[in-house]
């Protein structure tokens, strides 16, 4: 089972269009203005050298932020920024601080999973404000809208490229509150077929929902956890990188056997990036198992979106009620994700 949430149960998504809810009460935080301070947490692996820490924080600034480094930001035990505890108490410490105004994850990695039974979620509740990040941090966003009921966002981390695509995405959905429609960057090759950024539809159809996901890998290391969100009529988002397409296959069935993927309203998938067969395990591709595994749905699935471990990204809040249109490859906020 996912977490009390993901019972085994028959399908109960509609052929179309299917609208779901979550079963707790959204909390958003303001949005973020200029001016605002961010503080930069490390909840997962540690950096090793200084020009990471100096670009997060030049970029952050150029973009309008104060920074505030989180006291064991630069610490380091093991592969880990620091102990499971420090890595905690940062994150609890700067939703504390009256001063901060919103908290970016500087990286990810991994490690993210052993703090989640660490965090302060009463706190955290009675001081909701920007939380976001992405790969490992998919751990943390989806933990804390489970826990609180506060929209979390799969966002750039500070060493990410923020470029004016990413920037975009991020202001028009953290800082403008737009009810934004994310669609993929233009292909601006010289070319007769666009190449990049393709948008391939599984299953058409629109779907509405919560928005939950990330990271693939993370996501299925949760099961069981309690510290998922409810799948129930929701639109997942998945995407990872660096792992072997059988490994990305036993993950969807870690999904698949909890019951997860019979309950969702519609699925969209985002880039898979150097994922490739292993050694051994013949010749799987990405299609083939996305075939697999939502060929037979009933609900809207698409590919192609840009979200990932990928230099132009959407900023996605987790937990805000959005509709997809698989056809399209669109995402389309039904609500402003902010204050």
């Amino acid at each position: 089972m996912l977490a009390n949430t993901c019972a085994l149960l028959p399908s109960q998504a509609q052929a179309s269009t299917t609208t779901g809810k979550s079963d707790m009460k959204p909390i958003k935080a303001k949005r973020l203005r200029a001016g605002n301070t961010l503080g930069l947490v490390a909840p997962s692996h540690a950096i090793h050298e200084r020009m990471p820490f100096d670009i997060a924080t030049d970029t952050l600034q150029a973009m309008g932020f104060r920074v505030k480094e989180g006291a064991h930001l630069r610490a380091r035990r093991g592969h880990h920024a620091g102990s499971d505890q420090q890595r905690a108490a940062d994150i609890n410490a700067l939703f504390a601080d009256p001063a901060v105004d919103g908290i970016l994850a500087i990286t990810g990695g991994s490690g993210a999973n052993r703090i989640l039974p660490l965090l302060d979620y009463e706190l955290i509740q009675k001081n909701p404000k920007f939380f976001g990040g992405f790969s490992d941090i998919t751990a943390l966003i989806n933990a804390i809208y489970a826990r609180t009921g506060l929209i979390t966002f799969h966002a750039p981390a500070g060493v990410s490229e923020w470029n004016l695509f990413s920037q975009q995405q991020f202001r028009s959905v953290v800082q403008e509150a737009l009810p934004w429609t994310m669609r993929n960057p233009k292909d601006t090759a010289d070319l007769p077929a666009p190449r990049e950024f393709r948008i391939q539809t599984l299953r058409p159809g629109r779907a509405r929902g919560h928005l939950i996901g990330g990271n693939l890998a993370v996501l299925s290391s949760m099961a069981g956890s309690g510290f998922l969100p409810s799948f129930e009529a929701a639109i997942l988002f998945i995407e990872d990188t660096n792992e072997y397409i059988y490994r990305v296959d036993r993950m969807l069935s870690t999904l698949m056997l909890s019951g997860a993927l019979d309950r969702l309203a519609g699925v969209v998938i985002g880039a898979f990036t150097q994922c490739t067969p292993g050694e051994g395990f013949g010749r799987s591709t990405l299609d083939e198992v996305f075939d697999d595994y939502f060929l037979k749905r009933s609900y809207p699935v698409f590919r192609g979106a840009a979200i990932g471990h990928i230099r132009q990204k959407f900023t996605v809040p987790i937990g805000a009620q959005a509709e997809i249109d698989a056809s399209e490859g669109t995402i389309r906020l039904l609500e402003p994700a902010v204050l």
